[in-house]
């Protein structure tokens, strides 16, 4: 789902990220509140007035998206839930869970929290523009809290249409999940009613588009593709957490593997090792056996290459910790999710500073795609495939 991000902030224990796209979120909304929603409301201002207009409510939207986001995420904490922190993309946020709700209770539970604050936050905005409008303050002014009370009123609205994954399509989750017993089949029931309801989204967007409703049009198109894309592959992530959960890191792991000498030097890594074996990433081991580190591509190009004759592999190794080594024990889950997460295809399997092995991305694709296959009848297989596939 996420592309590049940056950390902006760390609040209540929450890192809060923001993906590249939601600079295309700002600037959308920012250009649609200043160039439609606020000169149909509020005529006859200067255009400089809305464009500020549009700032400050793109702003306050980005407030009410990371308020929405923390009431997620406190939830899940409360209930025992580990959560990575909240990303902001390019169609709102998300709070990202190492793992799937324990129970129908807490996923209830958990996405219930945010449209009950968005409307709350509703309530108080239309309030403040109660106060302003009675003190006599500009259109300029209330009509930003007129706007920021009415998109929260109706982010809740939306977020509640039984379509997953939003909230309400969570929340109808939790209800066939508690129902049914079974959390697959209520999660695929919920991702197929959200899948339909973006195709009537983007349908709705062309024929907005084609009668002259060129902004709004553009909304629910975008908003209807992007929902459709997400329900899908919410369902598919939730088939492959499934079908590698329980499964240990030495059921996959590969014992017999190339190392490098410390002493190695760095043109002679590049034609002896990467260009040879075609790999990204090389353990380091010294003449005891001892795990020093790993080296990688990344490595090598943070050194200039007119001083390759000058370093060794091992000065430029990067130490072992928890983005690139797992135990043998350590869940196939936690080892794609920190691959996923640190852009790698290789990680090293060592226990007390001993190299036992390395586990591959392709390891782990090549089982899922035979465990998949013969589950599912292949009915979702390429899909999956053609998601991971693309971090290969």
């Amino acid at each position: 789902m996420f592309g590049k991000k940056f950390k902006i902030f760390k609040l209540l224990g929450f890192e809060v990220h923001i993906d590249a796209s939601w600079l295309i979120l700002a600037l959308l909304v920012v250009w649609s509140l200043a160039r439609g929603y606020f000169p149909f409301r509020y005529p006859g201002l200067e255009n400089a007035t809305y464009w500020w207009m549009g700032v400050a409510g793109a702003l306050g939207l980005f407030l009410s998206i990371v308020i929405h986001e923390f009431s997620h995420s406190l939830v899940a904490r409360r209930r025992g839930l580990p959560m990575r922190g909240i990303t902001l993309f390019i169609f709102g946020g998300v709070a990202e869970m190492s793992s799937e709700p324990p129970s129908a209770a807490t996923e209830f539970r958990m996405a219930i929290a945010g449209p009950i604050v968005s409307v709350a936050l509703g309530i108080v905005f239309y309030l403040i523009h109660s106060l302003l409008v009675s003190a006599g303050s500009s259109n300029a002014v209330t009509g930003i809290f007129s706007y920021l009370g009415f998109i929260n009123i109706a982010l809740a609205v939306f977020n509640m249409i039984p379509a997953f994954p939003l909230d309400g399509g969570r929340v109808l989750r939790a209800y066939l999940w508690s129902r049914r017993g079974d959390m697959r089949s209520a999660t695929r029931t919920a991702a197929n009613l959200g899948s339909g309801f973006g195709a009537v989204l983007i349908a709705l967007g062309a024929v907005n588009v084609v009668f002259g409703n060129f902004i709004g049009g553009m909304w629910w198109f975008l908003i209807g593709l992007f929902l459709r894309g997400a329900s899908e592959s919410s369902y598919e992530q939730l088939e492959v957490r499934k079908a590698l959960e329980g499964e240990p890191v030495s059921r996959f792991m590969t014992a017999n593997l190339v190392t490098v000498p410390p002493s190695t030097w760095l043109p002679d890594l590049v034609e002896g090792y990467f260009y040879r074996y075609h790999h990204r990433m090389f353990p380091v081991v010294g003449d005891d056996g001892h795990l020093i580190g790993c080296v990688s591509t990344q490595d090598l190009k943070a050194v200039p290459r007119e001083e390759w004759y000058r370093h060794t592999a091992g000065e430029i190794a990067e130490s072992c910790s928890n983005s690139n080594t797992v135990t043998p024990e350590t869940d196939a889950v936690e080892a794609l999710g920190r691959m996923t997460r640190g852009g790698q295809s290789r990680l090293l399997v060592a226990r007390d500073g001993q190299l036992l092995g390395v586990v591959t991305l392709k390891d782990l694709l090549n089982f899922l795609a035979i465990k998949l296959d013969l589950d599912s009848g292949g009915r979702r297989l390429s899909h999956i495939e053609h998601m991971v596939g693309a971090r290969r």
